[in-house]
């Protein structure tokens, strides 16, 4: 991985990753900015650790004991980053030279401790520039805290932080330019995907149920607003209604018309499965 003229960024990039080669090699090969790429691995039986030492990528191997702490948390537990901040990228995400620049120009003398990242979604071959553009609290300084945590060992099979946002001491900006988000995997892969985040989702819905005041303030104003209502029949429809119109999904075409369809039957698939654990009084 060559480095720019400019030199190295002061930005360590962590990679987690599991049975993902196809998706990796291709993230990693637009990491030439950056002096140390971190992936951490679970133990994949494809390729993958392979691809990240071919492209110089230092290979780190996370075996999760169904508790705490999951793959981000343990990553900066254990490792000690070469640089004082620490990208958080997923395999299937992919680095631009605006962003570089940005990162140039911002990170410089920044009062921020972290910053959200947009991306800009890609579905069915296509690029999604409207509707719910998807962003995460990716960038931050190392030491400044570390991913949200729940008593969830008990009903959980994601051995990474997927919807945990880290909780930080200090403010928190925001980058303008957009990364890209595109998986090479199948429809197949996001829909098995989306079924293990649907259970997540339905309980932590339903451990906030009876949890304290605490829990509930630490959210932001639209997780308060999505588990206040994620039990009701309306919920998906309202988001579809929402990405579609609201937020011009539509413009994107039959790509835009089918992810809200999937975000749609992805909310009642939460909703069936909160109804459900509330008959049996099992998990979701």
């Amino acid at each position: 991985m060559s480095l720019s003229v400019e030199g190295p960024l002061p930005v360590s990039v962590c990679i987690p990753v599991r049975d993902d080669a196809i998706n990796l090699q291709a993230c990693l090969a637009l990491l030439g900015d950056f002096d140390e790429v971190v992936v951490v691995d679970s133990g994949s039986v494809d390729h993958t650790a392979e691809v990240a030492q071919q492209a110089g990528a230092k290979v780190l191997q996370f075996k999760w004991e169904g508790g705490f702490p999951k793959k981000r948390n343990w990553t900066l537990r254990n490792h000690v980053f070469a640089h004082p901040w620490v990208l958080f990228l997923d395999a299937d995400e992919r680095m631009n030279a605006e962003f570089v620049a940005e990162l140039r120009g911002t990170l410089r003398d920044t009062p921020h401790v972290g910053f959200w990242i947009s991306f800009t979604n890609w579905f069915m071959g296509s690029p999604l520039h409207h509707g719910d553009v998807f962003r995460k609290l990716a960038l931050f300084r190392v030491g400044a805290g570390e991913y949200e945590r729940f008593p969830e060992d008990a009903w959980t099979n994601l051995d990474m932080e997927v919807h945990e946002h880290p909780v930080l001491a200090g403010s928190i900006g925001a980058l303008s330019t957009r990364l890209e988000h595109h998986d090479f995997r199948n429809l197949k892969n996001y829909l098995a995907r989306h079924n293990e985040y649907s259970s997540w989702e339905a309980n932590r819905f339903l451990w906030l149920l009876h949890a304290d005041a605490a829990a509930w303030q630490g959210l932001n104003s639209r997780q308060r607003f999505k588990y206040s209502h994620l039990h009701r029949w309306w919920f998906g429809w309202f988001y579809w209604l929402l990405i579609l119109v609201v937020k011009r999904g539509l413009l994107d075409g039959l790509a835009g018309f089918h992810i809200a369809g999937f975000k749609r039957r992805y909310f009642q698939e939460i909703r069936l499965k909160i109804m459900e654990s509330k008959r049996t009084k099992t998990k979701a």
